[in-house]
């Protein structure tokens, strides 16, 4: 049972939280609309001042919300726009904290399966890989994550799948065979057998030729022969990150899986450092603990009501406060201690 005067006096807390929520949403979205890349400087600069003056938890959740509805569309998104949005992400995830790419990457990677499981006809899928793509581009995440993707793809291996590879690849590729080049090479070789056993099941024969003909490409290091790949422009934002971050890229790189991702609410957050988590038990505690004894010799009815006076109310307090009060000198308490 709530009082009527305690109730009233949350309501009104309730509604003014409602209100700074909303007034954070309209100054981050004011910065977002206005962001480019020649005020990308100035606009990292007040998100991070938004970020000191706010609480990480409603900052994190209010500009993941407003990148998703930004850049999660039924339609393909200009890839220029994108670059600068995850840029931005990239920035404040180097300078403010690991949990701001983290909770992004977390919302980004849940979306993009349920939307992969759903066969959504618009373009919201390439939209979210552009998102993943941009966030290895720009040091946030480290390969493992986009070889777990592309190990996905590859195994279900339908027509839909091949696009979402080759448009992965075409942002990726050469980044990849730069950071893992053996990891990359076993994909190609699980991508040839899967194309193989495949081919009859295709209509579109060209595409699937297309794909192989593209992994062969990155596995030769042979930029000319991927259509419309220009690493130009990435290459120019990477130097501007670099201007404006104040650590290096790989310490804050996220190196979590795919699964991990997905299981998050189920087994926690382990990449974020001190991120609390209420759920059910990561290890099946099933097994009765055993107390274990602990064997100081023979101590006085004295030195124990002592022990109980000063509320050591564990056997290792016990222990302890017995072992202090009744060692001869400094030497000794440190040999019964070790013991």
């Amino acid at each position: 049972y709530v009082p009527p005067q305690v109730r009233k006096s949350q309501e009104i807390l309730d509604d003014k939280k409602r209100e700074e929520l909303g007034r954070l949403k309209k100054m981050v979205n004011g910065l977002i609309n206005r962001l480019s890349e020649p005020n990308l400087p100035s606009i990292s600069g007040q998100m991070e001042d938004l970020y000191m003056a706010n609480s990480r938890k409603d900052m994190n959740e209010t500009l993941t919300d407003i990148l998703m509805n930004a850049c999660v569309t039924a339609v393909a998104m200009p890839s220029r726009l994108m670059m600068e949005h995850v840029l931005l992400v990239s920035i404040l995830h180097h300078n403010v904290g690991v949990e701001v790419g983290a909770h992004f990457l977390e919302a980004v990677v849940k979306k993009f399966d349920e939307i992969c499981k759903s066969d959504a006809e618009g373009k919201e899928c390439e939209n979210l890989l552009a998102l993943i793509a941009h966030l290895y581009n720009f040091h946030v995440i480290h390969s493992l994550l986009i070889f777990d993707i592309l190990k996905k793809l590859v195994s279900a291996f339908t027509e839909k799948e091949i696009e979402l590879i080759l448009f992965l690849l075409k942002n990726v590729g050469f980044s990849l065979r730069k950071d893992d080049a053996l990891a990359l090479k076993e994909l190609i070789t699980e991508a040839q057998r899967k194309a193989n056993t495949a081919e009859k099941k295709f209509r579109d024969q060209t595409r699937v030729r297309f794909m192989l003909e593209t992994m062969l490409a990155l596995r030769n290091n042979d930029m000319r022969k991927i259509p419309g790949y220009d690493p130009e422009p990435v290459e120019r934002l990477r130097k501007l990150q670099r201007t404006l971050v104040r650590s290096s890229g790989k310490e804050t790189e996220l190196r979590v899986s795919l699964e991990s991702l997905l299981s998050a609410d189920r087994v926690g957050r382990w990449w974020i450092v001190g991120s609390s988590w209420s759920g059910a038990p990561m290890i099946d505690d099933t097994k009765k603990k055993t107390q274990q004894k602990l064997h100081i010799g023979k101590v006085s009815l004295k030195i124990m009501e002592l022990a109980r006076k000063q509320r050591m109310n564990t056997d290792i307090r016990r222990s302890i406060f017995c072992v202090l009060m009744t060692s001869e000198d400094f030497m000794d308490a440190f040999e019964k201690l070790l013991r």
